[in-house]
Protein backbone atom coordinates (compact mmCIF):
# COMPACT_ATOMS: atom_id res chain seq x y z
CA UNK A 1 0.00 0.00 0.00
CA UNK A 2 1.56 3.29 -1.02
CA UNK A 3 0.94 6.67 1.08
CA UNK A 4 -1.62 7.78 -1.42
CA UNK A 5 -3.74 4.55 -1.20
CA UNK A 6 -3.91 5.11 2.75
CA UNK A 7 -5.64 8.69 1.87
CA UNK A 8 -8.10 7.17 0.21
CA UNK A 9 -9.04 5.21 3.58
CA UNK A 10 -9.46 7.85 5.44
CA UNK A 11 -12.92 8.81 3.80
CA UNK A 12 -16.09 10.06 5.63
CA UNK A 13 -16.57 6.14 6.22
CA UNK A 14 -13.68 4.91 7.23
CA UNK A 15 -13.90 3.83 11.16
CA UNK A 16 -10.59 5.70 12.33
CA UNK A 17 -11.43 7.19 15.72
CA UNK A 18 -11.76 5.07 18.53
CA UNK A 19 -14.19 5.47 21.31
CA UNK A 20 -12.11 7.69 23.65
CA UNK A 21 -11.34 10.33 20.71
CA UNK A 22 -14.55 9.90 19.41
CA UNK A 23 -15.64 11.34 22.72
CA UNK A 24 -13.05 13.51 23.05
CA UNK A 25 -13.46 15.24 19.67
CA UNK A 26 -17.67 15.18 20.45
CA UNK A 27 -16.84 16.82 23.80
CA UNK A 28 -18.98 14.37 25.41
CA UNK A 29 -18.94 11.27 27.06
CA UNK A 30 -18.35 7.56 25.99
CA UNK A 31 -21.55 6.58 28.22
CA UNK A 32 -23.38 9.26 25.46
CA UNK A 33 -21.54 7.17 22.49
CA UNK A 34 -22.99 3.95 23.96
CA UNK A 35 -26.51 5.57 24.52
CA UNK A 36 -26.75 6.44 20.79
CA UNK A 37 -25.86 3.10 19.75
CA UNK A 38 -27.96 1.46 22.26
CA UNK A 39 -30.48 3.60 20.75
CA UNK A 40 -29.53 2.65 17.41
CA UNK A 41 -28.38 5.78 15.79
CA UNK A 42 -25.25 4.84 14.92
CA UNK A 43 -23.42 1.37 14.98
CA UNK A 44 -19.95 1.64 15.07
CA UNK A 45 -17.43 -1.09 13.52
CA UNK A 46 -15.66 -2.99 15.69
CA UNK A 47 -11.79 -3.52 15.39
CA UNK A 48 -10.03 -6.84 15.42
CA UNK A 49 -10.15 -6.89 19.49
CA UNK A 50 -13.30 -5.93 19.82
CA UNK A 51 -13.39 -1.98 20.46
CA UNK A 52 -15.62 0.46 19.21
CA UNK A 53 -14.49 2.37 16.37
CA UNK A 54 -16.14 5.63 14.31
CA UNK A 55 -16.12 7.24 11.20
CA UNK A 56 -16.22 10.82 10.88
CA UNK A 57 -19.49 10.53 9.44
CA UNK A 58 -20.99 8.43 12.66
CA UNK A 59 -19.53 11.30 14.35
CA UNK A 60 -21.46 14.45 12.73
CA UNK A 61 -24.28 12.33 13.41
CA UNK A 62 -23.26 11.93 16.75
CA UNK A 63 -22.86 15.77 17.16
CA UNK A 64 -26.22 16.62 15.64
CA UNK A 65 -27.89 14.43 18.42
CA UNK A 66 -25.79 16.38 20.86
CA UNK A 67 -26.86 19.41 20.34
CA UNK A 68 -30.40 18.30 20.88
CA UNK A 69 -29.30 16.59 23.78
CA UNK A 70 -27.59 19.75 25.11
CA UNK A 71 -31.03 21.14 24.05
CA UNK A 72 -32.80 19.48 26.67
CA UNK A 73 -34.51 16.71 24.36
CA UNK A 74 -33.77 12.83 25.97
CA UNK A 75 -31.36 10.95 24.02
CA UNK A 76 -33.92 8.42 22.59
CA UNK A 77 -36.40 11.31 21.33
CA UNK A 78 -32.83 13.07 19.62
CA UNK A 79 -31.70 9.52 17.96
CA UNK A 80 -35.36 9.48 16.43
CA UNK A 81 -35.57 13.20 15.25
CA UNK A 82 -31.57 12.69 13.90
CA UNK A 83 -32.97 9.38 12.12
CA UNK A 84 -35.72 11.45 10.76
CA UNK A 85 -34.25 14.37 9.43
CA UNK A 86 -31.77 12.05 7.39
CA UNK A 87 -34.27 10.12 5.87
CA UNK A 88 -35.97 13.60 4.87
CA UNK A 89 -33.32 14.42 3.31
CA UNK A 90 -32.21 11.65 1.85
CA UNK A 91 -36.19 11.97 0.05
CA UNK A 92 -35.22 15.38 -1.19
CA UNK A 93 -32.38 14.46 -2.31
CA UNK A 94 -33.79 11.78 -4.43
CA UNK A 95 -36.60 13.62 -5.01
CA UNK A 96 -34.49 16.58 -6.60
CA UNK A 97 -32.70 13.68 -9.13
CA UNK A 98 -36.06 12.64 -10.22
CA UNK A 99 -37.01 15.95 -11.26
CA UNK A 100 -33.32 16.36 -12.73
CA UNK A 101 -33.78 13.13 -14.78
CA UNK A 102 -37.45 14.32 -16.01
CA UNK A 103 -37.06 17.13 -16.65
CA UNK A 104 -33.81 16.00 -18.88
CA UNK A 105 -36.13 13.83 -20.66
CA UNK A 106 -38.97 16.32 -21.79
CA UNK A 107 -39.29 17.34 -25.09
CA UNK A 108 -38.45 21.01 -25.78
CA UNK A 109 -41.45 23.08 -26.11
CA UNK A 110 -42.46 24.89 -29.21
CA UNK A 111 -42.85 28.39 -29.35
Amino acid sequence: MTAGDSYGRLDDDYPAYTMGRAAEMLGTTQGFLRAIGEARLITPLRSAGGHRRYSRYQLRIAARARELVDQGTPVEAACRIVILEDQLEEARRINADYRRATEATKPAERP
